[in-house]
């Protein structure tokens, strides 16, 4: 459908007008890097996609490919630190998932972070066969939702399936439960998110469709699953996505967990609900045929 690199179509990429402040640099020098997974039958690589780096964990025989964008508010976090998590999505869902190392804020300012997932996800369509489903979760899923977003105006194929676990759809960061779940989020806050929101956008608009893909036209989205914590200051953002995909006509799949972290299943991947999470998304992407 395309003829022109995305980055023709895509709004420009813009240099940095924001230091990077010394404690976001102490929050990632405290993450440090996650021990290469183990999980028996699936391969973990190292891969670039044009110029992104990503973390490919593939089984033996997948059926299918999965693009997945980790969280971290758009300015923490790595491809490699949440391998554990996309090593155990690829053994659930028997697929192969590319783990995109998208650039991060406030170096890189918007649009850097939607030119990088929608470099991985020409180059894994360009593969061949039927296009990849999308996985995100915090502000990895607000991502994801943006690419599917972007798709049309780029006229590339968007995902065939989008799953999204306490997504950031919404940079606006207006949302009632902000306020609501202050007390009972202890991972994510009004003030963090507010700040990265600025580390992220600088400038650009909040209410951008893709920035904030909640504000997007949702009638061309694909199959879409939403997952959110009962006591997240994000549970507002799932709810309200997951209500506007319905009546877009979305074919829409909605699960709210009690008393579970923010992003559980990838910042806690070993815990049951976690688990149960994985079996969630597997049910959901094989009924899609994923």
């Amino acid at each position: 459908m395309s003829a022109a690199p995305a980055a023709w179509r895509l709004p420009e990429q813009r240099r940095s007008t924001v230091p990077t402040p010394d404690d976001l640099a102490a929050l990632r020098a405290a993450a440090g890097a996650a021990a290469p997974p183990e999980i028996p039958g699936v391969e973990v690589t190292g891969v670039r996609y044009g110029d992104v780096p990503c973390v490919v964990c593939a089984p033996p025989r997948p059926r299918g490919v999965l693009t997945y964008f980790h969280g971290g508010g758009y300015r923490l976090g790595s491809a490699a630190l949440f391998a554990p998590f996309a090593a155990r999505l690829a053994a659930a869902t028997n697929s192969r998932v590319v783990a995109v190392d998208y650039r991060l804020a406030p170096e890189h300012p918007f649009p850097a972070a939607l030119h990088d997932a929608m470099t991985v996800h020409e180059r894994v369509l360009a593969e061949g066969g039927p296009p990849p489903a999308a996985v995100g979760d915090s502000a990895g899923g607000g991502l994801a939702a943006a690419l599917v977003a972007a798709c049309p105006r780029a006229r590339v194929a968007v995902p065939r399936a989008l799953v999204l676990a306490s997504a950031w759809l919404d940079l606006r960061c207006t949302a009632g439960s902000y306020g609501s779940r202050a007390a009972s989020d202890r991972l994510f806050s009004h003030a963090a998110a507010r700040q990265a929101a600025g580390q992220y956008l600088q400038g650009h608009d909040p209410a951008d469709p893709l920035a904030s893909p909640l504000l997007a036209d949702l009638a061309g989205f694909p199959p879409t699953l939403l997952l959110a914590s009962t006591d997240e200051v994000l549970l507002d953002d799932t709810l309200t996505m997951a209500s506007a995909l319905a009546r877009a006509r979305v074919r829409t799949a909605l699960d709210i967990q009690r008393g579970v972290p923010h992003a559980w299943p990838s910042v806690h991947p070993d815990r049951p609900e976690s688990a149960a999470a994985l079996e969630t998304i597997a049910r959901f992407l094989a009924q899609e045929g994923t």
